[in-house]
């Protein structure tokens, strides 16, 4: 089966212990909800804030991230789905668009 990767992106640097009660308790659903409708979680972590970041562009090292953005990648998970369909549905139920958006990326392999 297919693999895919879905990046969660935030609408600002932050770490986990600031997301809202309601939205972390969807988080932690989410993966009984894709289950339900047949697609797996294989891997996924949410991630410490963009300022924690270190750049490397060759032999360039810049700590925090390289670009200023309106929205950073908070976390990611692996999915298994049936094809690029289902594995949008599947993006479509992320918490993470709540307030920010899902990339939804086929898994080279």
């Amino acid at each position: 089966m297919p693999q895919y990767a879905i990046l969660q992106y935030a609408p600002t640097p932050g770490d986990a212990q600031d997301i809202p009660t309601e939205e972390m308790d969807a988080f932690l659903r989410y993966s009984d909800l894709l289950q339900e409708k047949g697609t797996q979680i294989l891997a996924g972590h949410a991630l410490q804030s963009s300022e924690t970041a270190t750049t490397v562009r060759g032999e360039l090292v810049t700590d925090g991230p390289f670009l200023e953005s309106k929205e950073v990648l908070a976390g990611f998970c692996i999915i298994e789905a049936a094809d690029l369909d289902h594995a949008l549905e599947a993006a479509k139920l992320n918490p993470a668009t709540w307030r920010g958006a899902v990339e939804v990326r086929p898994i080279l392999g």
